[in-house]
Parts: structure tokens; C-alpha cells; sequence
């Protein structure tokens, strides 16, 4: 025999979906240009988000929330993921967007983003492991290295931060064979 004290089940764990929202920041472009460019094809340029009760969680210049889900200016996502559920309340999860914020590395300020190793996806796949313990998918998390792993990747990733890895920071021939 059980016997319950007024207001227990509303004390009882409530469960909130978790989704990922997945936009294409190239909007077909890569899936289109990548096997000329890259000599692989690349689907997308993948962005990605967290939806927990109806507020869409994103690295855009610092972490940034938007409510409906959907209306960022990412546009209209390419899919939508179900990862699970949480019982995650709103105080805790905003603490841990609060310390993801005040990160003593400003690993999620602007001034940190890195195309290649630090970008919308880490953020998603930081805040996924919070809430429901699983990871984002690999084909997304590992579609830098994959860029990476051909020569015009390695090239692009060159234009995008400047110089060559000849050059060393003093601007100086470094022989990068030795």
C-alpha cells in the first residue's frame, strides 16, 4: 500500500522532447559543387540547434535562444532529429547555458569560433550531452575533418585564416617537411 502527500504528482519528473534542428547553410550549393571542389561530396554545410519546450538553443556570435523554433535567420531546417527526452528543469538548463556563457575559455564567445574545431555543432553536441547523454551524429560533428582531409580543404581552411603553414606567425619560410 502506497499513500501520497498532496501535490505529489505534480513533484514527479516531468519529460521534455529534445530535438535537433539540422540547416544548410550552403542551401544545396555543397551537395552541388563539393565533388568539384573537394573530390568528395559533402550533402551540406551543416548548422545545427537545440529545441527543448518550444526554444531553439544555437551558437550564432555567442550562444543565442529564439522562440517559435524554426524562425532563426538559418531559415527552414533540412531535418529534424528526436533525440530523447530529459527532465531537465528550465532553472538548470539556463544555469548551464549560464556557465557555457561565462566559460573561463570563452569557448562559446565569438571571438573562439573556429570554422573547423569549434563551431554551431560542438555547441549542439555539448548541449545534447547535457540534456538526454547522447552525442550529435558523426556525419555531422565529422564533416570538418572530412573537408579537411582533401587538399582544397586544406586550402580553404588556408584562405580562411590567412596564410600558409610555410609561413610561421613571424611571416618567415618555415620548411614544413622538417
Amino acid at each position: 500500500m502506497t499513500t501520497e502527500t498532496p501535490g505529489q504528482e505534480e513533484q514527479a519528473e516531468q519529460e521534455y522532447p529534445v530535438k535537433v534542428y539540422v540547416y544548410d547553410l550552403s542551401h544545396g550549393l555543397a551537395s552541388l559543387y563539393s565533388p568539384m571542389i573537394l573530390g568528395k561530396s559533402i550533402p551540406a554545410i551543416y548548422h545545427t540547434s537545440v529545441v527543448i519546450r518550444n526554444r531553439e538553443y544555437y551558437l550564432d556570435q555567442g550562444i543565442k535562444s529564439h522562440s517559435p523554433p524554426g524562425s532563426t535567420r538559418f531559415g527552414v531546417p533540412i531535418e529534424i532529429i528526436d533525440m530523447g527526452t530529459t527532465s531537465i528543469d528550465e532553472d538548470i538548463l539556463q544555469e548551464f547555458i549560464e556557465d557555457l556563457k561565462n566559460h573561463e575559455d570563452m569557448k562559446y564567445h565569438a571571438i573562439s569560433y573556429d570554422l573547423f574545431r569549434n563551431n554551431c555543432n560542438h555547441f549542439t553536441d555539448v548541449m545534447v550531452e547535457f540534456l538526454v547523454g547522447k552525442n550529435l551524429e558523426d556525419r555531422i560533428l565529422k564533416l570538418p575533418e572530412l573537408v579537411l582531409s582533401t587538399g582544397n580543404g586544406q586550402l580553404l581552411q588556408q584562405i580562411i585564416y590567412g596564410g600558409s603553414p610555410a609561413f610561421g606567425n613571424s611571416g618567415q619560410w618555415q620548411n614544413p617537411y622538417q
